[in-house]
């Protein structure tokens, strides 16, 4: 049977289109996008559209109507990550825990407390705080690696404590 006379809509010939096309659309997908799994979404799309519109393509130019189509479906792609990209540079802050602006601006202004309240320690209670703070090491670790008792780290800690609860409220 010539392909003028092949009805696109027959299964049979679309699943031969198929099989005979598939290898190549993705490879070509592949190259535009260079990501495995996009390709076989883009063809897979590509092919879902031919067998939509079955009835109004020529079987004759069923192959480039493919090609135009998965190249067509990747530039949209490409359009909308341009359009979350240029979204995303407008608004950077954008709040995605739906907080109260009044909420998030005392947290802010409590981060700033704190960061001054640090700040103005001593530089070994400091030291202490911070390393069992952030670093999550323990009083006798910190003796070890600063070569001082475990109760100088005590001490020091308790000083900062009482410096940074006198410093900041509702700590």
């Amino acid at each position: 049977m010539s392909e003028k006379n092949k009805n696109l809509c027959e299964e049979s010939h679309f699943s031969e289109f198929y099989i005979n096309n598939v290898q190549s659309a993705t490879n070509f997908a592949y190259y535009k996008s260079g990501d495995s799994d996009a390709a076989l979404d883009l063809v897979q799309e590509a092919f879902a559209k031919i067998w939509e519109n079955c009835s109004q393509i020529d079987f004759s130019k069923v192959k480039t109507y493919l090609f135009t189509t998965v190249n067509n479906l990747f530039l949209n792609t490409i359009k909308h990550q341009k359009v979350v990209m240029a979204f995303a540079k407008e608004t950077p802050y954008h709040d995605q825990t739906n907080q109260s602006p009044e909420y998030i601006l005392e947290e802010e202004e409590f981060k700033i407390k704190l960061q001054n309240a640090i700040a103005s320690l001593s530089e070994a209670q400091r030291e202490v705080f911070l390393m069992n703070r952030i670093d999550g090491k323990k009083y006798r670790e910190i003796a070890e690696i600063l070569g001082i008792t475990q109760k100088a780290v005590e001490k020091r800690m308790s000083g900062a404590l009482k410096i940074l609860k006198e410093q900041i409220e509702n700590i």
